[in-house]
């Protein structure tokens, strides 16, 4: 990757393994990985789901951050990164827990804090309070927004950031088998039928019952795939330009035909 300014934005993520409530191993994983990924150009680096605590634990309340404690963990990390932060932790607010994914920015200023909408099955249900707002926010000239694993999966969400101007969606996913079609085929389905990028990065290896399944991908607004991971850690570097080819970017959104069904 090469020089984010001239070339355009660099995207980092990290896919990696759950760290077992050891919230200060967690960090210590996103601090190497986030100035791996400062050193190779990157403006940004996404971290998976809850990656601050792990998904599947029943000490989530016990283990839960502040936005502006989790804000104070990632700032000095970030600084020292040279490039923003996007992970996903546990959140404890005023009405409950919630699950999160906050961004940083290079200088220690909280950019944006989404709260997961659409909760996964009756265990997130029962766990968490869901959040009712998109998250948007500027990226080194970029739109971006905040979608957390099944958030991304719903085509009228993407749909309503991209008539906002979104150009680059940040998805900390915690998805598991036997669901591997999300991220080989969801995904980039859903940023090639709404012209924007997505970078999704997932949780790989077990937790509990859990098999995370990887796949973490990079692609870009043309349905182009700029990185894709396998089942293993690894880390995902890639850039978007600053301009895309029009006749390459999808144009549904310009043409759709509304039907009249009472005509």
């Amino acid at each position: 990757m090469s020089d984010k300014a001239q070339d355009g934005l660099g995207v980092a993520l990290w896919q990696g393994q759950t760290v077992a409530g050891d919230r200060d191993a967690a960090l210590g994983q996103i601090a190497r990985a986030s100035r791996a990924a400062g050193q190779a150009g990157a403006a940004v680096i996404v971290f998976p789901e809850l990656f601050l605590t792990g998904y599947e634990r029943d000490d989530l309340n016990e283990l839960a951050l502040s936005v502006e404690d989790m804000a104070d963990r990632l700032a000095p990390l970030a600084r020292e990164a040279g490039c923003a932060i996007c992970v996903g932790y546990p959140e404890r607010a005023a009405d409950g827990l919630r699950n999160s994914a906050i961004c940083v920015s290079s200088t220690g200023e909280v950019l944006g804090n989404h709260r997961k909408i659409q909760l996964y099955g009756p265990a997130e249900a029962e766990r968490f309070v869901p959040g009712s707002r998109y998250t948007l926010f500027d990226l080194a000239g970029k739109r971006t927004a905040i979608l957390i694993c099944y958030d991304v999966e719903f085509a009228p969400h993407v749909a309503a950031l991209r008539d906002k101007g979104v150009e680059l969606i940040l998805a900390p996913t915690a998805a598991m088998r036997p669901f591997e079609h999300v991220g080989d085929h969801v995904v980039p389905a859903m940023a090639a039928n709404h012209g924007l990028a997505i970078a999704y990065a997932n949780l790989c290896g077990s937790e509990a019952d859990l098999e995370y399944f990887g796949l973490s991908v990079i692609m870009g607004p043309d349905g182009k795939t700029l990185a894709r991971a396998g089942s293993d850690p690894a880390m995902l570097l890639a850039t978007l330009k600053r301009q895309y080819d029009p006749a390459l970017v999808s144009t549904q959104a310009q043409d759709f035909r509304h039907v009249d069904e009472t005509a």
